[in-house]
């Protein structure tokens, strides 16, 4: 009885954790969608207001030293290691310790952070030639440096404001992190559209700075405010928890994760590249990256507070059902990936082809799309697996695989680009990305005993048919179309997209039933159901 009774706790507190999984999913999806439509926004404004000229790939090319040193004090990272030191105090009704961690970490890492700050806006124009060796136009290079400079100070907001979020999140509270990326695109955009006939792009950089300022710095101190938050103006680099924090981000620090190596490697190899190519490997990597966060990252950034409180309280299995879930639903961008293949010239047309975004540069993006949609599941895949390492405040090996394949992809970049150009370079954007979170989710399934795994390999098998098999009959269904549909306008590009999308959902359909996809097949008549009771109370 006892057992039984402990077994049926157990199963209500799952489906307690799974309920709140999925509600704080949804405010990340939410969220996050919101956030990819007006970062689309803000590619758009810059598509329309600078195209594919230098001056953008040169705004590109400004951030690269800005990521690093954002890299150097792992501000990515806040969330997934100090999470789970922040949550044991929690857990242990020790809160007022946790937030004497939080105020240690916060002060001596924003003593060093100014430090490498100081230093790269002295040295930026050594720094801007070391980065982007093939930029040729000493015009674009100055103009580089500039951007640079003013972009290198929003890495303090970045980072304190990263520390703010994490305790909000350990506490469940997902509200105030949510507007970040909003306001943050929300000021690129309008300082961009206002200062751009006075100083050109150089008004988009200026957005950066006031977006991170007030999104992610001053929005998220109110959050953390609310939460309770103890501030302790004090310098402790003794302090055990901060040596324990040192030692989970080290790796974090001089490791090449996939979205850091993919910012840094597209842009460097772009420099060797034609005008206007780390522009349209941007532009297609944006797009893509809408996709990814609608499916993945509000997954991952929403699950990863359950994982490591189940890691704290040693239940393994849990986090293997869960994180299994996870990669299950992140798996169907498969079949959406293709369908955005096979619509490529059709949605970079409609999302940028006007102003100084012409015909050129949409044939030029939509090239570089298709070869960046092939990873896009993976990309999707690692914000959940990634996580699951961080749960268990492993942080070492999941940093030595990501380094060891970003290493070993450099070849595959350099290949790329001489063979195909930015379509090269795209390919091993994705091909790095499969490489890496397949190796990843390999080791976690041997290091957990994660058994359960043989079937998220074969739903992958499955979808991976069912996609394929659909995007034949897509792309054979659109060559058909091009004789009845004027691909050059506006309206016919948008009925090829509404035509090719509904015998989409009609093949994704009659295929999941064929093949018992019920992964598929339970939102699709969830979906269904709403509509029905929708139109019924109309009536």
């Amino acid at each position: 009885m006892v057992e039984t009774g402990q077994l049926l706790g157990n199963y209500r507190m799952a489906l307690h954790i799974y309920k709140k999984v999925g509600i704080a999913t949804f405010m990340m999806m939410a969220s996050i969608f919101l956030s990819r439509v007006i970062g689309l926004g803000r590619e758009i404004t810059i598509a329309y207001i600078g195209g594919t000229q230098t001056s953008v790939d040169a705004y590109q090319v400004s951030f690269i030293i800005p990521e690093l040193l954002n890299h150097m004090v792992a501000s990515g990272f806040l969330s997934v290691t100090f999470i789970p030191i922040f949550s044991h105090y929690l857990a242990i009704n020790e809160e007022e310790k946790g937030w004497q961690v939080f105020s240690t970490i916060l002060m001596n890492f924003s003593l060093l952070l100014v430090v490498l700050m100081s230093i790269t806006l002295y040295y930026t124009p050594v720094l801007v030639n070391y980065f982007a060796p093939g930029f040729s136009d000493p015009l674009a290079k100055q103009l580089a440096i500039r951007m640079t400079r003013i972009i290198i100070p929003a890495q303090f907001f970045f980072f304190a404001g990263g520390l703010f979020m994490a305790v909000q999140y350990a506490k469940e509270q997902f509200a105030f992190p949510a507007f970040a990326p909003l306001i943050y695109n929300i000021g690129i955009i309008i300082f961009g559209v206002i200062l751009s006939p006075w100083i050109g792009m150089e008004g988009f950089s200026w957005g950066v700075l006031i977006g991170a300022f007030v999104g992610n710095f001053l929005l998220q101190y109110m959050g953390a405010r609310r939460m309770g938050m103890h501030l302790y103006f004090t310098l402790n680099f003794n302090h055990p928890d901060f040596k324990t924090y040192i030692r989970q981000t080290i790796p974090l620090m001089f490791g090449l994760t996939m979205t850091f190596s993919t910012e840094i490697f597209f842009k460097w190899f772009g420099t060797y590249l034609p005008a206007g190519s780390i522009s349209s490997l941007n532009y297609g990597l944006r797009v893509m990256l809408m996709l990814v966060g609608f499916f993945g990252q509000a997954v991952g950034v929403a699950s990863f507070p359950f994982m490591a409180r189940l890691s704290a309280e040693n239940r393994i299995q849990e986090m293997n059902e869960l994180l299994n879930k996870a990669v299950k639903y992140l798996l169907l961008i498969l079949p959406v990936s293709v369908l955005m293949m096979v619509l490529r010239h059709e949605t970079i047309y409609i999302l940028f082809q006007r102003g100084k975004f012409d015909a050129v540069a949409t044939e030029q993006t939509a090239g570089v799309f298709f070869y960046l949609l092939i990873g896009a599941f993976a990309f999707a895949a690692q914000t959940v697996v990634g996580r699951g390492f961080y749960a268990m405040q492993n942080t070492l090996l999941p940093t030595i695989i990501s380094t060891f394949t970003a290493i070993v992809s450099i070849p595959i970049y350099y290949l790329g680009m001489q063979q195909m150009g930015a379509n090269g370079i795209a390919l091993a954007v994705s091909l790095s990305s499969i490489f890496q979170v397949g190796l990843l989710y390999a080791i976690w399934n041997q290091r957990s005993q994660n058994d359960a795994a043989k079937q998220i390999y074969y739903f992958l098998f499955k979808l991976s048919f069912v996609s394929l098999s659909i995007g034949a009959l897509l792309y054979g269904t659109k060559l058909m179309l091009k004789h009845y549909i004027d691909a050059s306008t506006l309206l016919g590009n948008l009925w090829m997209i509404l035509t090719l999308s509904v015998f989409f959902g009609f093949l994704l359909i009659i295929m999941s039933r064929i093949l018992q996809l019920n992964e598929i097949l339970i939102p699709i008549h969830a979906i269904l159901k709403k509509m029905k009771k929708i139109l019924k109370k109309n009536k």
